[in-house]
């Protein structure tokens, strides 16, 4: 059963996000957002790419909270609260 996270706030949506894939350890969530963002296409056209990400998972997920929570998405904040909202609907419940 899916919830309805319309009606939340952008950075609501994000921290519920965030805690499930933290608890799920799910890096996979975290590389995703991280290659999709302006910061991921500037190291692409600098000669790096999004596959040069390495780390531990809570070394990618202090990156995700910095660069999501330094409001630095920009106009990607439609398709990343959308990402967010799917992510949501198909773990939160189980």
């Amino acid at each position: 059963m899916t919830q309805d996270f319309a009606d939340l706030s952008y950075d609501d949506l994000k921290s519920k996000a965030f805690a499930l894939a933290e608890k799920r350890h799910d890096l996979g969530f975290f590389y995703d957002l991280l290659r999709h963002t302006p910061a991921a296409a500037a190291a692409a056209d600098e000669g790096g790419s999004a596959g040069d990400l390495t780390g531990s998972i809570a070394e990618v997920i202090e990156a995700s909270h910095e660069l999501f929570g330094s409001g630095k998405v920009g106009d990607m904040q439609p398709l990343f609260r959308a990402r967010f909202e799917e992510y949501l609907n198909k773990y939160a419940g189980q």
